[in-house]
């Protein structure tokens, strides 16, 4: 059964558009400092959410929700996501998933079920690690990525920023590179100090230029951009 630690009833940011629940997976192999579901990182929870009583609660939401978004942690990790994909979308739902991409042949297992992605970027993927805490982490994302733009299925890219971790002029570089291997939707987002674990991060947060402006010297390289703040 997939492991389940937690579940958001509504939520109209996590795919833009929809009206969807929110599944989030537990597991995760990467140690983003900035990350705010740091309780969905280890493969167990203390709180998890039978699937079961997931399915029951979809049930009761047939017809008022428009879709059920797999996040996490990272939903690939476990091997029964594509059973449980498959069970939310017997119920009529459409399917959307987040991803950092990291397991790649996963990726390309589930994307015939899903109807949209959004994909994190985190960094130039020569400077993963920075990010990630895991040593070599940018080389499966990269492939992760091309999976998912390869499979034709709606997605977005997007990146978050954090000032410390990622400046301006590697922010830039990763708009150029990214646009350069066909990325067409990207969105960059401010990184948010709540739900942060890291204290250092979140003091360290300020920014010099606003996000806006920067994003404005690249968004010409993209059919689709956008600043989330």
């Amino acid at each position: 059964m997939l492991r389940v630690g937690g579940l958001t009833p509504l939520s109209t940011t996590d795919w833009p558009g929809m009206l969807a629940a929110v599944v989030f997976c537990q597991g995760c192999p990467w140690r983003c400092g900035y990350c705010h579901n740091a309780d969905l990182i280890p493969p167990r929870g203390e709180h998890e959410i039978p699937w079961e009583e997931v399915l029951s609660f979809l049930r009761r939401r047939q017809g008022l929700l428009d879709a059920v978004v797999f996040s996490g942690g990272e939903p690939t990790l476990q091997t029964d996501l594509a059973d449980a994909m498959r069970e939310v979308r017997a119920l009529g739902f459409r399917i959307g998933l987040h991803t950092g991409g990291m397991y790649p042949k996963k990726l390309a297992t589930v994307l015939p079920l899903v109807d949209w992605v959004g994909m994190d970027v985190k960094a130039p993927f020569a400077d993963y690690a920075e990010i990630t805490a895991a040593a070599g982490s940018g080389e499966p994302a990269l492939a992760g990525m091309q999976t998912l733009l390869a499979s034709g299925v709606a997605h977005e890219i997007r990146t978050t920023v954090h000032p410390a971790l990622l400046p301006d002029t590697a922010l830039t570089a990763l708009a150029h590179d990214l646009a350069a291997r066909g990325v067409k939707h990207y969105v960059i987002q401010a990184f948010r100090a709540q739900g942060c674990g890291n204290a250092a991060l979140a003091r360290s947060a300020t920014r010099e230029r606003p996000l806006q402006d920067v994003g404005e010297q690249f968004a010409d390289l993209f059919t689709d951009f956008s600043v989330r703040s």
